[in-house]
């Protein structure tokens, strides 16, 4: 007859081989665990590493591409815009390499720029609009009317710039005096909407908006306004190109605000890849299209249609 001594022995005995089994297991399964981590680690890396060499190839093509684009510039551009003259606008988070380089274009193109507008954050801010329309209501020059269809600050802002900066696509000839030119731009400045040098600006044909990567453009509808704002300028003039970066074709940017909306994509030029020697090409020749009663949508973000032109002029 087993005692109960003999039978807590073998209990013990039977727990303490369990025990040692699963301590011995569990090394096993730890060291063929280590061991797994191990070599996916070691596959992450070469995959990671492959994928840095191809962008770093990528990024070679592309800047190998901006060199051959940059040195051929003049001969693609060179009289595009021949004895035409255009008016820059810049939004507060426009790269000032690429408002350098689309001016620069231009005056390559043949055309003249006849200045530099800054918008300010409080002319694009939804929470400005009832300060920027009683603006603009008490500067419309005499005899003036500003267009009904659009009563939002962009619209309204667009169409009275439009009226008083761009020459009238009939005659080419201004719908305003200097003085009155004068009064808006400074009214304008006075209440924090619009920044300019000394020198003044002078009424042009044409305009581009150069705006940045709609970093803010979802913050009080700002890309939503800047769209809205390039439309009520090709209300007025012959042509408007609203040209930036790739951000500001997606979400809310205004580029993206500008594709979604019918009526300016059918009469606005987009450019969404303005930090490319490519996009800087295609927003002055989208001038030329917008010349010619066209509208493209070009650049590599959403609702894009093709790089750059089809047919380059010359």
């Amino acid at each position: 007859m087993i005692s109960l001594r003999q039978h807590a022995t073998s209990l013990v005995a039977v727990f303490l081989a369990l025990a040692m089994g699963v301590v011995l297991g569990s090394q096993t399964l730890a060291a063929d665990l280590l061991s797994g981590l191990r070599a996916d680690k070691t596959e992450l890396r070469e995959q990671v590493d492959a994928l840095g060499a191809r962008n770093r190839h990528l990024t070679d093509q592309l800047d190998a591409a901006d060199r051959f684009i940059a040195g051929y510039a003049d001969r693609v551009l060179g009289g595009a815009l021949g004895g035409r003259s255009v008016v820059v606008f810049t939004t507060p988070d426009a790269d000032a390499a690429d408002v350098e380089a689309v001016s620069n274009g231009m005056q390559t193109a043949g055309a003249t720029v006849t200045g530099r507008i800054a918008l300010t954050d409080a002319f694009a801010d939804a929470t400005e609009g009832d300060r920027l329309r009683t603006a603009i209501t008490n500067v419309i020059p005499a005899g003036a009317q500003l267009r009904t269809g659009g009563v939002d600050q962009g619209s309204m802002a667009g169409d009275l710039l439009g009226l008083v900066l761009l020459l009238d696509p009939g005659n080419a000839q201004p719908r305003s005096t200097p003085q009155e030119l004068s009064l808006v731009l400074e009214t304008l400045r006075g209440g924090g909407f619009l920044a300019y040098g000394d020198t003044p600006v002078q009424p042009a044909q044409l305009a581009v908006v150069v705006t940045g990567d709609g970093a803010k453009a979802a913050e009080n509808s700002q890309g939503s306004n800047l769209a809205r704002f390039a439309g009520g300028l090709r209300g007025r003039g012959a042509g408007v190109v609203l040209a930036g970066r790739f951000g500001a074709a997606e979400g809310a940017g205004p580029i993206a605000a500008a594709r979604s909306d019918a009526a300016l994509a059918t009469t606005l030029t987009t450019v969404d890849n303005l930090d490319r020697e490519i996009g800087r090409v295609t927003a002055v020749l989208g001038l030329t299209e917008q010349l010619n009663g066209g509208a493209g949508r070009y650049g590599t973000g959403a609702k894009a249609t093709s790089l750059t032109l089809a047919a380059l002029p010359g």
